[in-house]
């Protein structure tokens, strides 16, 4: 995907959720149609407030779907507070490469077994001077075992880790 595409479809995903909130919120006041002015409110005892961890109204709602479906769409990392996997032990991928995977937002195996042909030759056109090894070294395969923590598949198909 071009940068174009992505900034259209960060825009798109905005409008999306402020459309919703617009949409679905409560009207706040009311227009008199009479020249009368308004009758004056009785003022309100204060209390205090419940304290509110999580809302699940239909546009909090909408707004998490929003996202769980734009991040993937706009190729980025949703989910920055979850901890980075040491990509360094896939074989082929050292430090360097491992900090241009992290510039393209790629921190976690997941992320890489995940990605599908077309998204694999996207990232792979992104690597620079990396470019190829996502297929030569067979990253995708070797981080689909590391997720799963399947090390023993891991070691008899390319070899011991590291």
């Amino acid at each position: 995907m071009s940068n174009t595409t992505l900034i259209i479809a960060a825009i798109v995903a905005i409008l999306a959720v402020a459309g919703l909130f617009v949409l679905l919120r409560k009207p706040t006041q009311r227009v008199a149609l009479s020249d009368s002015p308004p009758p004056v409110a009785a003022p309100k005892p204060v209390t205090p407030k419940p304290v509110v961890k999580e809302s699940h109204g239909i546009a909090d709602s909408a707004a998490a779907a929003v996202l769980d479906v734009s991040g993937a769409v706009i190729g980025v990392d949703i989910n920055p507070d979850l901890p980075a996997d040491d990509m360094t032990r896939i074989k082929g991928l050292g430090p360097k490469a491992q900090a241009v995977l992290a510039g393209i937002g790629i921190h976690r195996y997941a992320q890489l077994a995940d990605l599908d042909p077309a998204q694999a030759a996207e990232v792979d056109a992104r690597l620079g001077a990396f470019k190829g090894r996502i297929f030569r070294d067979r990253w995708i395969d070797q981080a689909r075992y590391l997720e799963n923590d399947d090390v023993a598949g891991f070691e008899g198909e390319f070899g011991k880790l590291g």
